[in-house]
């Protein structure tokens, strides 16, 4: 066989090749690809992961038309940038976080996380399932953002440190404690005593292990699937802050879908905040055994003075962002 035999044999196969492979191809290009993002571990003993895992496995079993995929650990980027970008249709579909990361973009919903405000998990789902979490999902929709589901973060924050126990609240004074980069959580923590340090989620653990900060704060199952418990000793049960969280979607994305697909994505969202919430006191307590178990020094302490010292913050914050409206309706729910 001459050279362009040989060669118009392979462009032959190749043809019948792409001929059969063909309508897989165009099956596999059709389907619509969501992306979850969180920022915390890729681990089913935290809760951000367990949303994106309920979601991904609920959206592929249903829909014949979506690919549900998830993003943990930052893998698409920072909190905010994500957000940002789903306001313009890029990048991630949904994000599964807190809801402090938000009020960078709706203000009000720094009324979510206030120091010491919830009364338990029921109150805040009474809250968030109410008036105003209505309020708050219709404002965010206008900046482009489509809220599917409200949820609770597994355990209250607490603060961790690395070298001192905090025994009592005047233990706090001068810490530098790492926090969400938002005027309310800054805020909290600067009212408890301490010296509040904004910072990027992905940097805390690498600036705890070198001394930047004395410590940071977040919910148990945060604090050890992130392994934290190997760059800090002790965690002070403070529950200064709740930090709900939030399922949020990219309206662009949103609005492009058939009504067969937002179905999904709305039924994949709403199991998975049903299942977060049933699990949200077991998986506290877990978490914290599983603390003690790798060594870390679990204190409680006499919160009154933190309560009492937060009642004003709680009014002022709630003032500055113009959610006084939003307070109120908090407090009287019961």
């Amino acid at each position: 066989m001459n050279r362009k035999s040989f060669l118009r044999g392979v462009a032959a196969a190749g043809a019948l090749a792409l001929a059969v492979l063909a309508p897989d191809a165009a099956v596999a290009q059709a389907k619509k690809q969501i992306k979850i993002s969180h920022a915390t571990a890729i681990d089913l003993g935290n809760d951000n992961h367990m949303v994106a895992w309920v979601m991904r496995n609920y959206i592929n079993e249903f829909s014949d038309t979506l690919d549900a995929r998830i993003y943990g650990s930052n893998q698409l980027g920072e909190e905010r940038a994500v957000v940002e970008g789903m306001q313009l249709g890029a990048g991630a579909t949904c994000h599964v976080g807190g809801t402090a990361i938000h009020n960078n973009f709706v203000r009000r919903m720094g009324v979510l996380d206030l120091p010491f405000m919830w009364q338990g998990y029921d109150h805040a789902h009474k809250v968030l399932d109410g008036e105003v979490g209505k309020s708050l999902a219709k404002e965010y929709e206008a900046r482009g953002i489509k809220i599917l589901g409200w949820q609770d973060s597994w355990g209250y924050r607490n603060v961790v440190t690395t070298k001192k126990e905090i025994k009592t609240a005047a233990d706090l004074k001068g810490l530098k404690i790492r926090t969400i980069q938002t005027p309310t959580y800054v805020a909290a923590l600067n009212a408890m005593g301490a010296s509040a340090t904004p910072m990027a989620f992905g940097e805390v653990y690498t600036a705890l292990q070198t001394g930047v900060l004395d410590g940071f704060e977040h919910s148990p199952p945060v604090v050890f699937t992130g392994k934290y418990y190997e760059v800090a000793k002790y965690v002070a049960l403070t529950g200064h802050l709740f930090g709900p969280t939030v399922t949020a979607c990219s309206m662009r994305e949103w609005q492009s879908f058939t009504d067969k697909e937002r179905q999904v994505l709305a039924e994949a969202a709403k199991l998975a905040q049903d299942i977060n919430r049933n699990l949200s006191s077991q998986r506290d307590a877990e978490a914290i055994d599983l603390l003690k178990s790798k060594g870390m020094i679990v204190t409680t302490l006499d919160k009154a003075p933190l309560v009492t010292a937060a009642a004003p913050v709680q009014d002022e914050l709630a003032k500055q962002i113009g959610a006084e409206d939003l307070l109120r309706i908090i407090r009287a729910t019961k």
